[in-house]
């Protein structure tokens, strides 16, 4: 399959409009914090949501407007999360109003999402004023604006897009995200908004996305906290004009690996920036008996603070990696795993065989000294593999998190 990286994020699909504006839900009057997604036409629409039990007022609008499957528009606050807020269902519903009105469809083809504080009293004001200006902000060229509307500690913009060929048609597919602390999704992240012009029934677009999470979102661990307001949200239109996808087949199989690349893509985004990191770090983990085994391995890797506070040392400490492996709630046997570390600065055999072996420490500094790291962690006891994705863990994040409301 032939998949191209293009530009323009979640408006490379066809007819895909976004903008992005500020509104005053941030005090910093530079930083956009209202982010609208809209299709040209309606879309079948996929979603999977936090499982944290305490749940954000828009996760509660969205379930009920998504049963139907279907939508048109997205629209989406930072820096607040409107969670717990004492009017965040009356806020979040009549956010989906006033978006409606100003787009001239129904409120119930609105999706509604919100990414900040927890436990912050909300109001309608902001969006009172900002929808009508975010809706004449209107572009195809506007993803961008949008995904820098949904940051809040993010320091970099998370945004992709390719284009592929289902059948005779040329197909895209776009997204945008924002993560970079609280993220141990288990079902997605922070927030990310995907976006293509492929013709897909909305119960075979959830069929991809449920499959899709289990070797990405669910693979992402920044510190171990499952955010409240978790979603992603796949948006499909059906502009490529492709023979409708509405069952199994090589049709359907090209969808899943375009997906499966923006969201490999967007979780290595997330990852390389959460809080504080410096580095990214990915845990490969092969010879697994069975997948969901491989899995838990490689989470449980980058989910270590031992780890994770070793590669931000540079420090080629093996026995850690060996130890979380270990205590990974998983069967298989620990006695024969063989670990390395590899880098763009080359690949060092740590272990053999769960024991100790003589390595070259500078080489190891050189390994480790790159801003991307790969602990490749072999279980020797089948064919089964997974990759997680997880960074480092600085003194920043403790600054970060040490007054995030303050």
């Amino acid at each position: 399959m032939n998949i191209k990286y293009e530009e323009k994020g979640v408006c490379a699909p066809k007819g895909f409009k976004a903008a992005g504006i500020h509104v005053g839900f941030r005090k910093n009057k530079k930083k956009r914090d209202l982010a609208l997604i809209v299709s040209d036409c309606m879309c079948q629409v996929a979603a999977v949501y936090t499982k944290n039990k305490v749940k954000s007022a828009p996760y509660l609008v969205n379930r009920e407007h998504l049963k139907d499957g279907k939508a048109v528009a997205v629209i989406c606050n930072s820096g607040n999360a409107n969670t717990c807020a004492p009017n965040g269902l009356e806020i979040a519903n009549a956010t989906c109003r006033l978006t409606a009105g100003a787009l001239g469809i129904e409120e119930k083809d609105v999706i509604v999402c919100s990414t900040g504080v927890i436990g912050e009293p909300m109001c309608i004001e902001p969006f009172e004023t900002g929808i009508p200006k975010v809706v004449k902000k209107l572009t195809y060229n506007g993803s961008e604006a949008a995904a820098h509307a949904i940051m809040t500690t993010d320091t970099h913009v998370k945004e992709t897009a390719i284009s592929f060929t289902i059948g005779s048609k040329k197909c895209h597919m776009g997204a945008i995200a924002k993560g970079s602390g609280m993220i141990n999704p288990n079902m997605a992240t922070m927030l990310c908004f995907i976006t293509t012009d492929v013709q897909i029934s909305s119960a075979m677009l959830q069929k991809a996305l449920d499959a899709d999470i289990l070797d990405s979102f669910n693979q992402i661990s920044i510190d171990g906290d499952t955010s409240t307001n978790d979603t992603v949200a796949v948006l499909a239109n059906g502009l490529a004009g492709n023979k409708a996808i509405a069952e199994d087949g090589e049709d359907f199989r090209k969808f899943c690996q375009a997906l499966r690349t923006v969201s490999t893509q967007i979780c290595r985004g997330i990852a390389k920036d959460g809080e504080g990191a410096s580095k990214l770090i990915e845990c490969i983990v092969s010879g697994a008996s069975d997948k969901n085994a491989a899995r838990k391995v490689s989470k449980s890797v980058i989910r270590s603070e031992l780890v994770k506070t070793a590669m931000f040392g540079e420090d080629a400490n093996w026995g850690r990696v060996l130890c979380a492996v270990g205590y990974a709630e998983a069967e298989f046997n620990v006695d024969n795993v063989d670990i390395a570390l590899a880098s763009a600065g080359g690949e060092l055999r740590v272990c053999t065989c769960s024991t100790a072996k003589d390595f070259d420490e500078e080489l190891a500094k050189k390994v480790l000294a790159e801003d991307e790291i790969k602990i490749l962690v072999n279980l020797n006891q089948g064919d089964a593999e997974a990759i997680a994705y997880g960074c480092d863990l600085t003194y920043d994040y403790v600054r970060i998190n040490g007054r995030y409301r303050t």
